[in-house]
């Protein structure tokens, strides 16, 4: 990938809608995945095959899936949380899934009802059958700046679930401002201690916008050669396990944002705000 090129990775249909109070008909989630693809963007995480009663806003998983229009070149992965998770989305047609697991052992309890080790053990089949697949896998990192049950959480930290989600198979790593208190100067440490143990094209950032510093963040990040970042249209969700952390970065803002700063994303603004424009008719 060229220096000037970044991937944007939608998360608003499973990250942003997970959080709404409003649940949207299946019908209504297909169209907002489409748009979203025919915006241009390369990746659009879909849905999550959780339990329906953790996450009821989207039990439709499988039905949104199978029914959701394919766009040649784009990726359309879904979150699931162990085996049952993964051969349910199978069924519904996935080529692609993310795992999710958290960098402070407070907050993988409070999510997850696991430890971080006991969530890597959860995901080692899931990763490693996707992969017999041939199918792509993310993991995701959460409170990598801060949790909200204990605080501070050490890079050092950070970097070892990193590391362990790339050692199961996972292509890429998604790295989590999840209650939205990083600074530029945190990326920044944050990303030099795992770009000095890990391959900077395999690293996501995930940065909320809780604090008006996601932009800067951003900045922080490509700045030290990521090129991957994560972003909601309409900055739908946050986090439902994290109090007082809505905030999910703006898609809108980002791609704007990188336009501006002479980066490119093949994301077209207009179609963009189509796809904005729908969901936040049908949340509102």
């Amino acid at each position: 990938m060229s220096a000037d090129r970044v991937t944007v990775v939608e998360v608003g249909p499973r990250d942003g809608l997970q959080n709404e109070q409003r649940i949207l008909p299946p019908e209504s989630k297909v169209r907002f995945v489409e748009l979203l693809a025919d915006a241009g963007l390369p990746v659009v995480e879909v849905t999550s095959f959780v339990r329906p009663d953790t996450v009821p806003q989207l039990a439709d998983a499988a039905e949104v899936l199978a029914r959701v229009r394919r766009r040649p070149g784009v990726r359309y992965p879904v979150l699931v949380p162990n085996m049952r998770g993964f051969e349910r989305a199978l069924e519904a047609g996935a080529d692609a899934v993310a795992v999710f697991t958290a960098a402070s052992e407070a907050f993988a309890q409070a999510n997850i009802r696991m430890t971080i080790a006991e969530s890597i053990d959860a995901f080692r089949p899931v990763v490693a059958a996707a992969r017999d697949r041939g199918m792509w896998a993310r993991g995701y990192v959460s409170t990598a700046f801060g949790c909200p049950y204990q605080g501070a959480v050490a890079p050092q930290d950070v970097v070892r679930v990193a590391a362990d989600l790339i050692e199961l198979g996972c292509d890429e790593v998604s790295i989590g401002d999840t209650i939205g208190v990083a600074e530029p100067a945190d990326v920044e440490r944050v990303v030099a201690e795992l770009i000095g143990r890990l391959p900077v094209d395999r690293l996501a950032l995930h940065l909320h916008d809780t604090r008006g510093r996601a932009l800067a963040n951003v900045r922080a990040g490509l700045g030290l050669g990521v090129r991957t970042f994560d972003s909601s249209a309409a900055g739908l969700g946050g986090c439902p396990f994290a109090p007082g952390a809505p905030g999910n970065l703006a898609t809108e803002t980002l791609v704007a944002g990188l336009h501006a700063d002479g980066f490119r994303t093949g994301v077209d603004e207009a179609a963009l705000a189509e796809a904005v424009a729908y969901v936040r008719g049908r949340i509102s």
